[in-house]
This record gives structure tokens, sequence and C-alpha cells, in this order.
């Protein structure tokens, strides 16, 4: 089954003071390899639910983030994107992006005559970057240091 990449919801601010409530009890039980939750049906009628342990994980986080108004979007690891989904989840403009990915830079294939980028491949652009960025970062650190300018 595939999953739709869906628009982010912003949570209002009765949904934000519910997922506060709640993450902080399910935050709780996080260490549990294996949680069974209990839910009861209006009309009384119970079932228990099997969750693993990264699910579970992954539904505090989403309560966290909620909990903060963050607007959270789930999007599978394979999951192509359009170029304008790419870019804003880059933070970036799309042109810029398409930039990018004519420079290889960033992979991508092409679907007729639009381009679609993989989740997969934007992840490991960002991780590049990111390293990179922190290196450089690293290495003014320690130019600082070594002329005294750094306490």
């Amino acid at each position: 089954m595939a999953m739709m990449i869906q628009s982010a919801h912003i949570p209002t601010e009765e949904e934000a003071q519910i997922s506060k409530e709640s993450s902080r009890i399910f935050a709780a039980y996080v260490s549990s390899k294996v949680h069974q939750l209990k839910i009861v049906e209006d009309d009384g009628s119970e079932k228990i639910a099997k969750i693993p342990e990264s699910a579970y994980r992954l539904f505090v986080d989403i309560l966290t983030q909620m909990a903060q108004r963050n607007a959270v979007t789930l999007i599978p690891i394979h999951a192509e994107l359009t170029t304008q989904q790419a870019a804003d989840l880059m933070d970036v403009s799309r042109p810029y992006l398409i930039k990018l990915m004519e420079a290889g830079e960033i992979a991508y294939c092409k679907v007729g005559r639009h381009r679609r980028v993989r989740f997969e491949d934007l992840m490991a652009y960002k991780t590049k970057v990111d390293a990179s960025r922190q290196d450089a970062l690293d290495e003014l650190v320690a130019e600082t240091e070594s002329l005294g300018l750094y306490d």
C-alpha cells in the first residue's frame, strides 16, 4: 500500500494541549520493547493493540511536536517527491533545488517531463551538506583558538 504525502496540519491550541498531556503519559513507558494499548470503544468494548517500540517512539515524538504546535508529516523513505515538496523540505526555493539537481548534487529522475527526487537521496544530500558545514565550523573554531581569540 502506497503512503501519500499530505500537507502538514498545524495543531490547534486544543490539539496541542491534548498532545502535551498524552505525550507525557506515553513517554513514561518508552522503555518497553513491545507496547500494549487497551482501546475502549464508546460501547465499552475493549481491544488490545500491540505496538513495536520503534512505532511507539515515533508516536511519542509526533505528540511532542504537536504539543509544541509544530506540523508533522510522515514520509516513507522511498517516496518520490515533487521538486516543490523537496524544496519545501530543504527550506530552499524550487529554482535553487533544480539548480542543485541539474548540477548533479542531488540525484533525481524524470517522470514524463517532471523531475522527481527520492526522499532518501534528498536526505543523503542534506547529510553531506550538514557534515561539510560542521567541518567548516570546526575548522573556524580551531583557527580562532590557535589565534588566541576563542576563550
